[in-house]
């Protein structure tokens, strides 16, 4: 079942925060529905501009209203990740999206306003939600390039503004992460204290962490001795996904973490079975893998369990 990511983010707010999973192909999206499904987790499907491009938009598309018959269990939402303007008019054109994101964080305060404001015109005359984004990461996702230097934490004093005169109905706050599998060097962490001071400054309003995949060291150190080369990769430590859930943050965004589930497999079966050439035992291996990392993944977010009540609630609303 497709719902909006307003109606997760009311039943979820202060409490625990929903996955938001970025998909590309079949195999994600088999992966990331049985984990869903095995963990009884709500779930928001990512999917970017550069996913939608990979083949055709259309097949993405068809394959996730597929995965929504064969898995008639699941409650999910389906989001359009770092979007720009011509991409989110094109989304909600589509009439198959239930939130798109707009990302003019790199735009100065007024003009980032301006742009939102004019997608979030767009998407309300469709019943479609906005997340948008202040302030600005660093690190590499797709057409996102911020260099370290760039990065710019959000101004808590500037939040409350920007949601009111945006009218977005979420807002994606720079807090420390990055995007990529390099988000921290030393001792840095999420910055949570910024983070209150968000909540503070708009409360009960719904909060997103982008660029928070934890980058498990064990599938850095399996990936390079079967050759690959992730030397310094480090991410956030999720058990802080419960205390910044209770800040106000509902939506987690996991992309680079389900790549290293995909780097891992691939690099390990091709060292174990050089003399393979078909790609369908490979593939069951990654979409058992797959799910057993978003189940456990929807453990850490506080998301696992939540099914039943979530479908009560929606018949009650």
């Amino acid at each position: 079942m497709i719902v909006t990511t307003k109606k997760l983010f009311e039943f979820a707010y202060g409490q625990y925060a929903i996955g938001a999973y970025n998909i590309n192909n079949l195999e994600q999206t088999m992966g990331l529905f049985r984990g869903c499904i095995q963990s009884k987790a709500p779930f928001i499907i990512q999917i970017s501009k550069g996913a939608r491009s990979y083949t055709h938009k259309k097949m993405l598309e068809a394959m996730i209203r597929t995965a929504d018959e064969v898995f008639p269990d699941a409650i999910f939402a389906v989001h359009l990740d770092h979007g720009d303007e011509e991409t989110c008019y094109d989304c909600i054109k589509s009439g198959f999206y239930s939130s798109v994101m707009i990302d003019a964080s790199h735009e100065p305060f007024e003009k980032n306003i301006e742009i939102t404001s004019r997608v979030v015109a767009a998407a309300h005359a469709k019943g479609i939600v906005v997340e948008a984004e202040l302030g600005q990461l660093g690190g590499v996702e797709e057409h996102v390039n911020v260099n370290e230097a760039d990065a710019k934490l959000t101004d808590p004093d500037q939040a409350e503004e920007f949601v009111q005169r945006s009218g977005c109905d979420s807002l994606a706050v720079a807090i420390g992460t990055s995007h990529g599998a390099f988000k921290f060097s030393g001792a840095q962490a999420i910055r949570l204290d910024v983070l209150e001071k968000i909540q503070k400054a708009l409360p009960g309003f719904p909060l997103v962490m982008h660029g928070s995949s934890s980058v498990p060291q064990d599938e850095v150190e399996r990936i390079n001795a079967a050759g690959g080369q992730l030397l310094g990769a480090k991410g956030v430590d999720a058990d802080q996904f419960k205390h910044a859930a209770e800040l106000g943050v509902t939506k987690i965004n996991i992309d680079t973490d389900g790549r290293l589930v995909w780097t891992r497999v691939h690099r390990e079966y091709f060292k174990a079975h050089p003399e393979t050439f078909d790609f369908r035992p490979i593939g069951k291996e990654f979409m058992q893998a797959y799910a057993d990392f978003i189940a456990a993944k929807n453990e850490k977010l506080g998301s696992a369990g939540r099914l039943d009540d979530i479908r009560e609630q929606l018949k009650a609303s």
